[in-house]
Formats: C-alpha cells, structure tokens, sequence
C-alpha cells in the first residue's frame, strides 16, 4: 500500500474519520483506507494475526472487511461503505504487530467505493474520543 505510507506522520489522526466498531477511515483520490483505531488495537492487546480481504472482493456497508487476533480475542473489522478492495494491508500477514506499533498507518485494506460513501456522516477525532471516554 505503497500510496498510503506517510501519510498518517503529519498528525496521527489528521483527516481521519471513524466508525462505532472502532476502525478508521481516510479518503484518498476517491479511495478509501480502512485500519482498526489506535483505542481498539489498545483495547484487543498484543495482535499476532491479521486476515486480510481478497483484492478485487466486492463488499457491501457493515461486510466483514477482514480479521483481527490478538492474544486475548478476535474482532472482526467492517467496512464503512460499500466498495470494491483495491489494495490490502501490505505486511501485515507476515508482521502483524505493526497494527499495534502503528495503528494509523496499517491499513486492513483500501476500498473503491461502488456506492454512496457518506465521509462527512462518520464520526470526526473529537466524536470518536468522546465516544471512545464514554466507554463505548
């Protein structure tokens, strides 16, 4: 996922936006990358597996995007829209901790998006921190 190295060391969270399942989401050029918040790789612990989607695998809003395991549990990571995957987390089969170590600049996957894709109505950093304090 070579277009989204760095682009998260300006601020960690700038641009982002966030779901209630606790993933992120950045839009890029019309795309959109899709990666596990930093206060849920926290929550879920040391992570030593990720699944990752299937290039080209069509998805509809709230589809299971990929896997996640941890030394304590498995969660599952959704997709915000509707979308076609157009690039995976590269790594992160084989260096799965790097969701850990880097929350924001790990992606599960980058989507394409074959439908409506309402960035504006999910969550913005100070929405997601409140959500996140009120034990959500």
């Amino acid at each position: 996922m070579e277009s989204w190295k760095g682009v998260c060391h300006m601020s960690q969270t700038e641009g982002l936006r966030f779901t209630r399942e606790h993933e992120w989401i950045r839009r890029e050029n019309g795309r959109f990358a899709v990666g596990i918040s930093d206060y849920a790789q926290k929550s879920l612990g040391d992570i030593v597996f990720v699944e990752l989607p299937e290039v080209g695998a069509e998805l509809e809003a709230g589809d299971v995007l990929g896997t996640v395991e941890s030394v304590k549990t498995v969660s599952d990571v959704y997709t915000p829209f509707a979308g076609r995957v157009v690039e995976v987390g590269t790594g992160l089969e084989d260096d799965p901790a790097k969701v850990n170590s880097d929350p924001y600049g790990s992606a599960i996957a980058v989507l394409e998006p074959t439908g409506e894709a309402d960035f504006s109505a999910l969550m913005d950093e100070a929405g997601d921190r409140k959500f996140c304090e009120e034990g959500e």
